[in-house]
């Protein structure tokens, strides 16, 4: 058996970006003849503290225990194959254990699914952004032997430094994100948002358009966030269902209409439009902002919309609440859409075979 050391920052099932990367492919891996470890920075208990602000003397601990956990994996690393690092070995600028692990002549694996090079910090955490050095990734870059990011965006990027690139999109399991009973049509339409702490400023930018959407049709439509904290508005009321693996598909079972807005910055055009992805997966019909890979997961009228303008996004949200049918073509086109490009079955092999080759 093969072995691969899994380099994270939280535990299995805790982030959706290790989940729908590399997590949800752990037993098709397992079947193939691979074995793996995790090693986590951020227990359940340093969780309640890491992306809420202050309580710094909680947030050195963490960092020293990092420091603790990583030098440990240095005395170990020669017990597996593949060393695989998700964005970064430790969470602040050092790139020391990426460099040792090299010397081990190990073949490493970096994956990344935003645009890590930027700097983008919690809300939680701004006041510690200089512990940050986003500077470092094109130098872990060009320290691995394979890069796998999740759009041609990140590709582009990591190519400049390390020409073993290939891009894999964030996936989704079809077999598991999908409805049990058909979808129906309602007298109430739901309008919602998945997410997490660190993507709620974007939530903020639909305000203006939900607000005039609300003001039209009043009480006949209602506004959902599925996150792990709650979404705070003073001109809507935001129905919120705190993110929980155990009940995320009845969750997003809820919402008729999804939403993706997005700023057209240089941090958003790396985003690999996992929310819009999965909406379509559920055949929850997806309205995006047309920024970055989501122009290339939507094609705008066929199976979803692309709205730019506040006009764009009340205009198009105000078809699809008066239109069932629009609703459910959106829906089968857009889990049609994600079925045969950003499914976990659609990309386990291209997985597969690079991870075979890099230990050939």
């Amino acid at each position: 058996m093969k072995k691969i050391l899994f380099l994270v920052a939280h535990r299995p099932d805790r982030s959706p970006g290790q989940r729908f990367r590399f997590e949800q492919y752990l037993n098709f891996f397992r079947d193939n003849g691979y074995q793996f470890e995790f090693s986590f920075l951020i227990s359940e208990k340093d969780d309640k503290f890491f992306y809420k602000k202050g309580h710094y003397l909680r947030k050195l601990y963490i960092l020293l225990k990092s420091i603790f956990i990583r030098f440990k994996d240095l005395r170990r690393a020669k017990q597996f194959d593949l060393i695989f690092i998700y964005r970064e070995a430790v969470m602040f600028g050092s790139i020391y254990f990426e460099k040792q692990l090299k010397k081990k002549k190990i073949p490493i694996i970096l994956d990344f699914d935003d645009a890590i090079w930027l700097l983008d910090v919690s809300a939680g955490n701004r006041n510690l952004k200089w512990l940050k050095n986003p500077e470092k990734t094109s130098k872990i870059i060009s320290l691995s032997d394979l890069i796998i990011v999740g759009n041609n965006y990140l590709a582009n990027y990591s190519k400049q430094f390390n020409k073993n690139t290939i891009v894999i999109p964030t996936t989704l399991d079809t077999d598991k994100f999908k409805r049990d009973t058909p979808y129906i049509e309602k007298d109430i339409i739901c309008i919602g948002w998945t997410g997490s702490a660190t993507t709620l400023k974007h939530l903020e930018l639909a305000i203006p358009f939900l607000k005039s959407i609300y003001e039209k049709y009043k009480n006949k439509v209602r506004f959902k966030v599925i996150a792990d904290v709650p979404f705070h508005s003073e001109e809507l009321n935001f129905e919120f269902a705190k993110w929980n693996k155990d009940t995320e598909i009845e969750d997003l079972c809820d919402i008729d209409i999804g939403i993706m807005p997005l700023p057209d910055d240089k941090w958003a055009k790396g985003k690999c439009g996992f929310k819009g992805l999965q909406y379509m997966a559920m055949g929850i019909p997806a309205i995006m902002s047309p920024v970055g890979v989501n122009t290339q997961i939507i094609t705008d009228g066929i199976n979803g919309f692309l709205a730019k303008t506040v006009e764009e996004w009340i205009s198009k949200l105000s078809l699809l609440v008066e239109s069932f049918d629009l609703r459910l073509k959106f829906g089968n086109e857009g889990k049609k859409t994600v079925e045969d490009r950003y499914s976990f079955n659609s990309n386990k092999m291209l997985y597969l075979k690079n991870l075979n080759n890099l230990i050939k």
